[in-house]
């Protein structure tokens, strides 16, 4: 269910394109666009979702949005906001069951 959430999502996030706007701070908002987008064909490419080096990277751009997005043109401020629900989206999905191992870091065989 949330893969199917996070592929409609991803879907119009794409359809609507960089918006056109002038700002000190559109060099960081292209960087956090690509890091999340990054995020998100890697999290539907992988069986395996997000690695906790990915999740914390999200983090951080997610958070470096936030201090932007008061600072964005009213006009553009649709698009950021979506790319940070996509991007919190993606944090609270559960990352995959790990295999059962014993505690000298075996798997566990199944007889």
């Amino acid at each position: 269910m949330e893969r199917d959430m996070i592929v409609t999502a991803w879907e119009h996030h794409c359809a609507d394109g960089w918006p056109q706007f002038s700002s000190p701070h559109q060099g960081p908002l292209m960087t956090i666009d690509t890091v999340i987008g990054g995020c998100v064909v890697f999290y539907l490419d992988s069986p395996d979702g997000l690695d906790d080096q990915r999740r914390a990277i999200l983090k951080d751009c997610l958070h470096d949005l936030e201090d932007l997005t008061d600072e964005i043109d009213l006009e553009c401020r649709p698009y950021f906001l979506r790319l940070g629900r996509l991007g919190s989206m993606l944090l609270d999905t559960k990352p995959p069951l790990a295999c059962p191992t014993e505690s000298a870091g075996r798997p566990l065989s199944i007889e």
